[in-house]
């Protein structure tokens, strides 16, 4: 399928690897120019270089922590007004409740609600005076279902989908569409951080720990960052116009919800 938006501009958030650097393959995929963010130099440039090599797009790259102010300000400068805005950051350590103080909250909340929020403020107005623009938000599925131990990104990422849920119905006249991304477990490094601590306190390899979360998905298996990035790419894409401030799962079915 066309998505219809070679030649488009996007800035894709911790693109350097995981689900962002999914979305970044398939946004070039379609032919679609990148500024690509994530704090390790090393590993963006490579990315970077190969996305360069097989789609032959402009990339852009800038290493810079886009949960400060400073790094957002550098991210948005090299961006000039993108077409296309992919928001990402990792989510909080796991824990308990009993584990988190106020500073934990706020860390959790400028990456992964005030940080997107900042984005959208700088990037809409350019949007909405082309009359075009797509935003995609990679939250996670515990916004419709709350995963106990991650009560940081709980509490951080329902909050940005409240925001974008009154957001994306004010903007969507003027042809800009915000969306939301919520992936399930897929085969990343944000897996492995959740299923380490898991296999070391069964006693068991992180093999089989895999192999256990796996069997509780109607799927039966992982996600992977590709068949993500192709979700983000169709909701960036001419054909995903009416769709405005949705929540769409990722996540294999492991959501068991009716709506």
């Amino acid at each position: 399928m066309d998505l219809g938006i070679n030649g488009r501009r996007a800035l894709v958030g911790a693109s350097s690897k995981g689900l962002g650097l999914g979305c970044a393959t398939a946004l070039a995929e379609a032919g679609v120019d990148l500024v690509m963010n994530a704090r390790g130099a090393e590993a963006l440039e490579a990315a970077a270089a190969d996305l360069r090599e097989r789609y032959g797009v402009s990339v852009t790259t800038v290493a810079a922590d886009i949960t400060s102010e400073a790094g957002r300000a550098e991210v948005l400068a090299a961006a000039d007004s993108p077409d296309i805005l992919v928001t990402n950051a990792g989510g909080p350590p796991p824990g308990l409740w009993s584990d988190w103080d106020r500073d934990d909250f706020i860390a959790a909340l400028d990456a992964n609600m005030l940080t997107p929020i900042a984005l959208m403020k700088a990037c809409l107005p350019g949007m909405m005076d082309r009359g075009w623009g797509r935003v995609v938000n990679i939250t996670s599925q515990s916004v419709k279902a709350p995963i106990p131990q991650l009560g940081l990104s709980n509490a951080a990422r329902t909050g940005l989908t409240g925001y974008v849920a009154g957001t994306a119905r004010q903007v969507a006249s003027s042809g800009v569409t915000i969306n939301n991304l919520l992936p399930g477990i897929h085969a990343t490094d944000r897996a492995d951080a959740l299923d380490g601590p898991v296999a070391q306190s069964k006693g068991i390899s992180i093999d089989e720990a895999r192999a256990a979360r796996a069997a509780t998905i109607p799927a039966n298996r992982y996600g992977t960052a590709a068949e993500f990035g192709q979700a983000c790419a169709f909701l960036c894409s001419v054909h995903a116009g009416f769709i405005v401030g949705q929540n769409l799962l990722a996540d294999g079915g492991a959501t068991n919800a009716t709506i």
